[in-house]
């Protein structure tokens, strides 16, 4: 079995003929991303599931070695460039079983707010779901991840009036002002699913969860952070602005309750009406970066001095040239070899520190409906602290 499932996550033949038991299943899920931060959980998830799921996971390159909870007969990885209508074709034309999709991907290579990166994104989904709606004939839904940014946007300039704080719900109006790929996606499942197919989105905040994979990968940032502080015997400061520091700027998203959600959605149409229905799909309780700071210092094992907060300090200057450090911890502690861009980009922590705008939701619509799960961000962080030691990623 260990041997099947590794050769599985990286040169599988889609179309191979199936194991009796596994054409006997009756949910067969793709997931578009695997290798991200919900990714990764929607698999074990699923495959964890009572209800027998089969599972694909879709992405450029496979995690090598793969996680033990995917070494299962019942999931196959499968290599594939999205943007290439060719390949996607090829490779995903054949999946006939598939019931359900959930899209946990986007294409990072523009800015977020640009026509380019609209277009890309655009195009990588109307690759896939044109190869799978042609021969996936029991397919019961379409889940799309997006995010809380749904409803704001980051071109200035900012001013007092610009930073009142809303709790944004799912109606809350589209931003007309500026190209937002998330809106792009949206629309391309309306006009390809037509009222034929269920889809839902889901908006999370501040995404926690463990990956190496992941361009906006907050705690593989905050790990590494941590880790070479630990290292140099530096102080764990933060560096931002004392809004930030001070007040709940934003929802943490645990990816644990975020892959729930995706699946309650998919899957509870008896109690749903989930065609083209968005969620906010945050912890619940808000946080400051004050309060949580200490302990965090603390999970680390590193110097928490009593002034935390600096303002002047930015992480992508004094992190810019600290791969050799990271080096050394890696190789000093047995760790899985990665490079420091493979789990930290520092200046998404400095932005996210320094964020213009408050960007909080509500749970109300989650919560009206039955979706109960709710974590705090604290015990989130500290929690995939130690699933990323688990993973030999951290010290």
């Amino acid at each position: 079995m260990v041997q099947f499932a590794r050769e599985s996550q990286q040169s599988i033949s889609p179309c191979m003929e199936m194991a009796p038991s596994e054409e006997s299943t009756n949910n067969v899920a793709i997931i578009f991303g695997v290798t991200g931060l919900v990714g990764r959980e929607l698999a074990k998830r699923l495959l964890l599931l009572e209800s027998c799921w089969k599972v694909y996971g879709i992405a450029r390159n496979p995690e090598i070695p793969p996680p033990n909870y995917l070494i299962s007969p019942f999931y196959h990885f499968i290599s594939c460039n999205l943007l290439n209508p060719f390949e996607t074709q090829k490779k995903l034309s054949c999946l006939h079983d598939v019931t359900h999709v959930f899209w946990v991907t986007w294409s990072s290579q523009f800015p977020s707010e640009t026509q380019e990166c609209c277009e890309q994104n655009r195009a990588m989904m109307s690759n896939a779901l044109s190869s799978i709606l042609s021969v996936a004939k029991n397919l019961k839904h379409v889940s799309l991840q997006t995010g809380t940014k749904h409803y704001v946007s980051l071109q200035g300039p900012f001013n007092e009036e610009k930073l009142h704080c809303y709790y944004y719900h799912e109606e809350f109006p589209r931003i007309s002002k500026v190209p937002n790929f998330y809106y792009a996606l949206e629309d391309l499942l309306m006009e390809k699913l037509n009222g034929k197919v269920s889809w839902s989105v889901h908006r999370p905040g501040l995404l926690l969860g463990s990956s190496v994979r992941s361009f906006y990968n907050f705690m593989g940032s905050l790990c590494v952070y941590g880790s070479i502080c630990k290292h140099l015997k530096l102080p764990f400061v933060f560096g931002g602005t004392r809004n930030c520091w001070e007040e709940a700027y934003i929802d943490g998203s645990d990816a644990r309750l975020v892959a729930d959600q995706h699946i309650w959605a998919a899957t509870k149409h008896d109690v749903l009406s989930t065609n083209g229905q968005a969620f906010n799909s945050i912890n619940g309780p808000s946080f400051t970066w004050k309060e949580m700071w200490p302990a965090i210092g603390k999970k680390f094992g590193v110097q928490v001095p009593k002034d935390m907060f600096v303002e002047n300090f930015w992480f992508s200057k004094a992190m810019v040239e600290k791969q050799q450090v990271w080096e050394e911890i890696v190789v000093e502690n047995g760790l899985v070899q990665t490079r420091m861009e493979n789990l930290a980009n520092w200046e998404f922590l400095d932005a996210l520190f320094r964020f213009p705008l408050k960007l909080l939701g509500s749970r109300d619509k989650v919560d009206e409906l039955g979706f109960a799960a709710r974590y705090k961000t604290l015990h989130s962080i500290l929690y995939w602290i130690d699933c990323m030691r688990d993973e030999k990623l951290i010290p």
